[in-house]
């Protein structure tokens, strides 16, 4: 009986593919199903946002002193957005060469790539507030330095 059931269930699915349960989407699914140079462009997004706050952090148990680090949150403001877009336009061509090679492809079946393409963007984007944030708290620290002296 049971066997007859799993068989009515599937039977929709095999012969429209469109009906099937998609996979549900997670950060760690959509990190799972990116090619190489994407995961290590995630990697390095996180472990640079990460490092933008141990500067800060760092500079703001210095003490009195101010130097080092700051070049480095200036970098990261930039170079964050720029690195998750570059990913993004990375992860839409090889969207686009994989539809014309294959033609029309239902939603779907696109989302997983879009979402690629949106999280990398995001991660880029949350690492460059990062650094503008730490940056700004590391100005301020620069500056009430500067003015006491």
């Amino acid at each position: 009986m049971k066997m007859q059931v799993r068989a009515a269930m599937a039977a929709p699915m095999i012969a429209l593919p469109g009906l099937a349960k998609a996979q549900t989407l997670t950060p760690a699914t959509i990190f799972g199903d990116a090619a190489l140079p994407v995961q290590l462009a995630m990697i390095a997004l996180m472990a640079a946002a990460a490092g933008g706050v141990a500067v800060t952090v760092r500079k703001l148990r210095s003490g009195p002193q101010v130097a080092g680090g700051s070049a480095y949150l200036s970098a990261l403001r930039l170079g964050g957005p720029l690195v998750g877009l570059l990913s993004a336009a990375f992860t839409a061509l090889m969207m686009f060469v994989g539809l014309s090679n294959l033609g029309p492809q239902p939603v779907n079946v696109l989302a997983p790539g879009l979402a690629e393409a949106t999280f990398v963007l995001l991660l880029g984007l949350f690492t460059g507030l990062v650094a503008v944030v730490c940056h700004w708290v590391v100005e301020a620290r620069i500056d009430r330095a500067v003015l006491q002296s």
